[in-house]
């Protein structure tokens, strides 16, 4: 059996709003994507790592966060958390010891 893990829960001082991308329709025929809040949640927010990445022949800074906050249903990969004008994709989403009480996010913030 898996230790529990002990998080403590006053660190979830980020007010963070949880997005999911939606298509709707624009102005000639097509559609187009754009991001609807779902939610409000309390978040920590950690650094995990900074990298230059190849994307064709351009280098991109990438740096990725550790996300930890209460356990959802709702959560899925393709997400995103807002905190103010920084945005977050969540690109993996796990229990850390599968009790059900919390989920641990790796993140890419986008925008840098």
């Amino acid at each position: 059996m898996m230790p529990t893990l002990f998080i403590d829960p006053g660190k979830l001082a980020h007010e963070l709003q949880l997005e999911r991308a939606v298509l709707v329709d624009d102005d000639v025929n097509g559609s187009v994507e754009e991001w609807r809040e779902i939610a409000t949640l309390w978040a920590h927010i950690e650094p995990a790592g900074a990298a230059t990445v190849l994307f064709g022949e351009q280098s991109l800074t990438e740096v990725t966060h550790r996300i930890t906050m209460r356990s959802r249903d709702d959560l899925q990969s393709g997400m995103r958390l807002r905190r103010g004008s920084r945005f977050f994709q969540l690109i993996t989403i796990h229990d850390p010891d599968e009790t059900g009480r919390y989920l641990i996010c790796r993140a890419r913030e986008e925008g840098l």
